[in-house]
């Protein structure tokens, strides 16, 4: 897996979140991936590679939402079963596939962003899988950092479609 050449390509933010979609789901053997930013205080799903659709194109207040927990606390959530999990908020999952996640959060003392991985079935996620993923995580840290935030979701140039 060379996710190190294809972050090194992107030339937006889009293009990141088609690059880390894939190598999340991949790296984790994962039945689902998202790509998620933080817009001040709320999460927006951003992309997706899953076995059925997830949340792509949504916004969820950032206190409310794995992903958010996983960006304020600066640390991964590892979820073996999202029924039992507090910070799950119930109602987005129970219509998808998802029974268990691992969330990481790129960028170490503020994350702007976070990377999601998904079972359609209950999961623990291995060290391999974590370590995977956190890799992931610094190097799309250092491809955002490169490409920048000006095309984000907030911005007034940005539309979801096609990666750059």
């Amino acid at each position: 897996m060379d996710f190190y050449a294809s972050l090194a390509d992107a030339t937006s933010i889009l293009a990141v979140a088609d690059v880390v979609r894939h190598l999340a789901r991949e790296s984790c053997r994962a039945d689902g991936a998202t790509f998620v930013l933080r817009e001040e205080d709320y999460c927006f799903y951003v992309d997706e590679d899953a076995i059925a659709p997830l949340w792509k194109g949504q916004r969820f207040p950032i206190e409310t939402c794995i992903s958010g927990w996983a960006m304020l606390h600066a640390e991964p959530a590892v979820v073996p079963d999202i029924t039992i999990d507090e910070r799950i908020p119930q109602a987005a999952y129970r219509p998808t596939f998802v029974k268990s996640l691992l969330m990481m959060p790129v960028g170490s003392a503020e994350p702007a962003a976070a990377i999601g991985a998904y079972w359609a079935s209950r999961h623990q996620p291995t060290s391999a899988e974590i370590a995977n993923l956190t890799a992931l995580a610094n190097r799309t840290d250092e491809a955002l950092q490169r490409v920048g935030l000006a095309d984000a979701p907030w911005a007034p140039n940005f539309r979801l479609g096609q990666p750059s």
